[in-house]
């Protein structure tokens, strides 16, 4: 099965489909659904429901999914890692239990919107989200995180409705999940991700632990980290005016050849290519 990664905090996309199956796959992220318009059935951990525009689903990491389409559909996605949530809400005491809810709510086919007055709230701030995404005008992504942050706290909200009055607090994160935040935590340590640090830390053996993630992942632990560090590469190149060695000292390459060399190896061109291109 088809096992999907995300390599930056964040993103967002849109998709058109007609009546082609969305096969069957995991994530190692958390994802929402926004259904803007069209019919179908959904389908996540054997349980089906049918679908309309206005829902919302909530994909969890390691939940197995699927959608097939009645009636041409327009998806819209906003995909997040949890170092997302934890990271990005830490002066905000109601916002902090943002993670503790999403981590311990019990995820069950349908839509998540429970308060109808938020149904119609989710619309309009899916409408803005769009906006933003397809026009990209002057300050997009600043506008697009805003948005975003109100759909969490949208999402929290009903999902805090279905949790239990007496649910006891414990950790829901599986160890491959742990390690996905270790490793974009200690990006810039790279002493911290060497295979033999990450599993000392979480108590496995060397070997155990190329086979857990690849398992899990669909990709070597090398493979993720240079994965996620071409990524960080790509939003400096496009968003900020970073010289090229500027970007290697501060992700922790060797130097700016090494940049080079990796980045012309996964990308096809060298960095100074790719920010001429994408300008």
């Amino acid at each position: 099965m088809l096992t999907e990664n995300l390599y930056q905090p964040f993103e967002v996309s849109y998709q058109e489909l007609t009546e082609s199956p969305v096969s069957a796959h995991k994530h190692t992220f958390f994802e929402l659904v926004y259904i803007l318009d069209g019919t179908g059935r959904q389908c996540i951990n054997q349980n089906t429901f049918d679908y309309r525009g206005g829902h919302l689903f909530l994909l969890t990491p390691e939940d197995c999914h699927s959608f097939q389409v009645s009636s041409t559909t327009r998806f819209f996605f906003v995909r997040f890692q949890e170092v997302y949530l934890s990271d990005g809400y830490k002066s905000d005491d109601w916002v902090r239990r943002i993670e503790f809810i999403f981590l311990n709510a019990t995820h069950t086919p349908g839509c998540i919107l429970h308060n109808q007055s938020d149904k119609a709230l989710m619309r309009a701030l899916m409408d803005g989200l769009m906006k933003e995404y397809v026009n990209q005008e002057l300050y997009h992504r600043e506008v697009i995180t805003q948005i975003i942050h109100t759909v969490l706290m949208i999402v929290a909200r009903n999902l805090a409705l279905k949790l239990p009055e007496k649910i006891q607090k414990q950790s829901a994160e599986t160890t491959i999940l742990q390690i996905i935040r270790h490793i974009q935590s200690g990006i810039y340590q790279p002493e911290s991700l060497r295979a033999e640090q990450i599993a000392s830390r979480f108590g496995l053996s060397v070997n155990y632990l190329s086979e857990y993630f690849k398992k899990h992942t669909g990709e070597t632990l090398q493979q993720y980290i240079i994965g996620y560090k071409m990524k960080l590469v790509e939003a400096r190149l496009l968003h900020s005016d970073l010289r090229i060695n500027e970007i290697a000292d501060e992700l922790q390459f060797t130097d700016e050849s090494h940049l080079n060399r990796l980045f012309r190896k996964y990308r096809g061109m060298s960095p100074t290519e790719f920010r001429k291109k994408r300008a």
